[in-house]
């Protein structure tokens, strides 16, 4: 059901603080139409709910969750364990635990070590949750009332976003400067892409959701909230922003028009009328790395999906919190799949401020292109300021995956791969 009461009375809002802010001035807009979910954001009270819903899931999904787990492969494994490095005794924290492909292998390279394993996804949590049972810490033993009770695990499971990922680990007892190492592997997992409930895949029809935190929140907006709610210059300024998308005046409108006649509310939906936009030859006309044929409508789906869930903002808020739970010498791993992604990433390490100042030119064209529908802005020279440096690049250049990686595991053929140990 579409939660428009909710969605029209904060998008107005949220969308004129986002467009003058521009997209890296980060944590600015996004925080209102995201209220909802820091009115959740109660750990005392929402603990128990979280875990009991978390645990319905697993018991009525164990076996999907099993059939996934051996269907995933995890990008660029062996590049993410070697700049990880485990060693005996060391903690890690896994941001983006999925369906623990990484875990696994970091486990595998180094099994006497304590590894918190977070995500948003109360599908992972529930697999987190199971493979914790796998890896019990025997060694660890404390001693309560005279009993001797083995209380610690190797894979601690935590369920939560990036921007609470610090009050997860304070409460789970993980001091600031303590963990050996930080993994977040970006984007969208293959686990939502392969349930067309999610409604993430453009291939597979199911609802307009693209919730990755599922239906922890119900007052979020999903992605049919977005389509049927905002405006059509909202609609084009998403497009072009999170999808970089050049057609984005044009899909829009055809958003518009074909909403005017029913709700937008499936995604095959959305995708033909994307695809109707275009004549027909157009529809598969763009190329994806492996020189495949890309559907139209996927620049599409990752706006809508980025804006859904607040997805720049929270990485900007977890590269900041593995930077302030990692001691020094503490390694950072991070797995992106798009530009947005990477850049932000890049810019985080080599120190370049994300502030108002630097990102000028760039809020000037977003401001000007969706309010004026004009591409002239303000040409001043902007000057980019450096933060003290923090981080020291264990790879000068960014990894990408080797040819046999992208065949076994074509979803991974855009990964891009960033490392740095903190000073």
């Amino acid at each position: 059901m579409l939660r428009y009461p909710y969605f029209c009375r904060t998008y107005k809002e949220f969308l004129s603080c986002w467009l003058e802010a521009g997209i890296f001035n980060l944590g600015v807009g996004p925080k209102q139409i995201h209220a909802t979910a820091e009115r959740y954001d109660e750990y005392e009270t929402q603990e128990q709910t979280d875990q009991t819903g978390a645990h319905e899931f697993h018991r009525s999904q164990d076996r999907d969750s099993e059939a996934m787990t051996k269907l995933h492969i995890p990008v660029m494994v062996d590049e993410v364990v070697r700049c990880l490095a485990p060693q005996k005794g060391q903690v890690f924290l896994d941001m983006t635990f999925g369906s623990g492909g990484h875990t696994r292998a970091i486990l595998q390279k180094e099994s006497d070590i304590t590894l918190y394993a977070l995500d948003r996804d109360p599908t992972a949590y529930a697999i987190a949750e199971q493979l914790s049972k796998l890896y019990p810490h025997t060694s660890e033993i404390l001693q309560v009332h005279f009993q001797t009770t083995a209380i610690n695990k190797q894979i601690r499971a935590m369920l939560g976003q990036f921007s609470q990922a610090e009050g997860l680990l304070m409460k789970a007892g993980v001091q600031p400067g303590t963990l050996d190492g930080v993994l977040l592997d970006l984007g969208c997992s293959s686990m939502q892409l392969d349930a067309p409930e999610r409604g993430f895949s453009l291939r597979k029809d199911g609802p307009l959701d693209m919730r990755m935190d599922g239906g922890r929140y119900p007052d979020m907006p999903t992605a049919a909230d977005v389509v049927n709610a905002l405006d059509q210059q909202a609609l084009a300024s998403i497009l072009r922003t999170y999808g970089e998308e050049r057609h984005a005046k044009k899909i829009a409108s055809a958003i518009v028009q074909a909403r005017s006649i029913y709700p937008i509310t499936r995604t095959q939906q959305l995708a033909s009328i994307v695809a109707g936009a275009f004549p027909p030859s157009a529809v598969y006309a763009r190329k994806d790395l492996l020189q495949r044929s890309s559907h139209i409508a996927t620049k599409t789906f990752q706006a809508f999906r980025i804006f859904v869930n607040n997805e720049l903002n929270e990485l900007y808020t977890g590269l900041k919190t593995a930077q302030k739970f990692l001691r020094p010498g503490g390694r950072l791993v991070a797995l992106s799949f798009h530009s947005l992604e990477d850049r932000i990433v890049k810019r985080f390490l080599l120190g370049i401020s994300m502030t108002e100042r630097f990102n000028l030119s760039v809020r000037q064209k977003v401001t000007q292109a969706s309010q004026l529908g004009s591409g002239h802005g303000n040409k001043e020279g902007v000057s980019i300021r450096r933060a003290p440096l923090m981080w020291e690049l264990i790879h000068k250049k960014v990894l990408t995956p080797e040819d046999q990686d992208i065949q076994d595991n074509p979803r991974g053929r855009s990964a891009k791969l960033r490392a740095a140990i903190k000073l």
